[in-house]
């Protein structure tokens, strides 16, 4: 049997994920049928009236705003999070590293401790928590480039160490406020929220985050040779005529970035951006060219599979998606990790 190439790996995942989408829209506690489904779909777009708009009829409110806007949110975060991931594999040449390594996940859960239980950023609104929870990720990496380079420039270990050593501190605190406030309201709230949900998604949310995430995917394939000579290391890159340290650090800058606003709108969801790239280097090997659009596309329909299963597992219940994630990511990881196989850098 013919192996199939990368291009065509490419046109299969996105055939699977607009055809995942598609049906998705028909799961829930209230089923549509696929007839439903495509003439709301394309009485939605060739309407005068904008999508988002209400009462303009039940199988309308359920697709256009509430189905699609969070279908397409899961897409975006989980293309988000397998990109940054495969790019932070390569920017410590770590397998081990996901897109939570530079200490985001801990600021991003400090910044939504100090606004749910100290009401911090609450002049910014409604969306107050997930605001601070983007400040707090960006932030806590900035400091964590900013100690790793103050003896020089930093190496990956130093990245790494740094990385844990913040994440630790940042947890302290939050556990610290959340065991002296004694709010079991607030308790309730933050663990849902880290636990990731795409229910509050919204078209004004989706205007950003989906141009953020194109952005990134783009620039980062466009610098697909640079990741490609990361994993042979500084030594090498060296003699390539490359130094590698400021490529590092707009590429670690950049992913916070994104992971950031992804965190924002969506929570906490791990796990996406550490076993998508281990995945679909089965497929295309550790060139970067290929590996970035499809660790894309296989993120996307992760977490819409994801998002379906939680939504309908339990009716009248919306489990965390980052639950769901977890429970299907792990046994896939131990079998990638048991793999004879499988390689990460040098060979393909």
């Amino acid at each position: 049997m013919k192996k199939l190439n990368s291009y065509s790996w490419v046109m299969i995942f996105t055939g699977i994920l607009l055809a995942e989408i598609f049906f998705a829209l028909g799961m829930g506690s209230v089923k549509l049928s696929g007839n439903e489904i495509y003439e709301t779909l394309f009485q939605g777009i060739q309407s005068n009236m904008p999508v988002t708009a209400p009462r303009q009829g039940p199988v309308h409110d359920i697709v256009w705003l509430l189905r699609f806007p969070r279908l397409l949110l899961a897409a975006a975060t989980g293309a988000g999070l397998a990109v940054c991931g495969t790019v932070i594999q390569a920017v410590v040449k770590n397998p081990l590293a996901d897109p939570y390594i530079l200490g985001i996940s801990s600021g991003a859960s400090l910044g939504a401790v100090l606004s749910i239980f100290l009401g911090a950023g609450i002049f910014f609104g409604p969306d107050f928590i997930g605001i601070c929870s983007f400040a707090g990720a960006f932030s806590i990496s900035l400091l964590v480039l900013i100690i790793s380079q103050m003896d020089g420039k930093p190496d990956t270990t130093k990245l790494l160490l740094t990385g844990m050593a913040v994440n630790m501190a940042c947890s302290s605190i939050s556990s610290f406020i959340v065991y002296f406030a004694n709010d079991k309201d607030g308790i309730q709230t933050i663990l849902f929220w880290l636990m990731g949900s795409f229910a509050g998604a919204q078209w004004s949310t989706l205007q950003i985050i989906i141009p953020v995430v194109c952005f990134g995917i783009i620039f980062f394939w466009t610098q697909n040779r640079t990741l490609d000579i990361m994993l042979l290391g500084d030594y090498t890159a060296v003699t390539l005529g490359t130094d590698l340290s400021k490529y590092r650090h707009v590429y670690l800058l950049m992913s916070a970035f994104i992971v950031g606003f992804l965190v924002y709108s969506a929570g906490m969801i791990g796990f996406v951006g550490l076993i998508i790239p281990h995945i679909v280097r089965i497929f295309t090997g550790t060139g970067h060219r290929y590996l970035l659009p499809l660790a894309a596309l296989l993120g996307a329909v992760l977490l819409v599979a994801a998002d379906v299963i939680s939504r309908i597992l339990i009716t009248g219940t919306d489990i965390p998606v980052g639950i769901i994630v977890s429970l299907l990511g792990a046994p896939g990881f131990v079998f990638l990790t048991a793999k004879k196989s499988y390689s990460f850098g040098g060979k393909n």
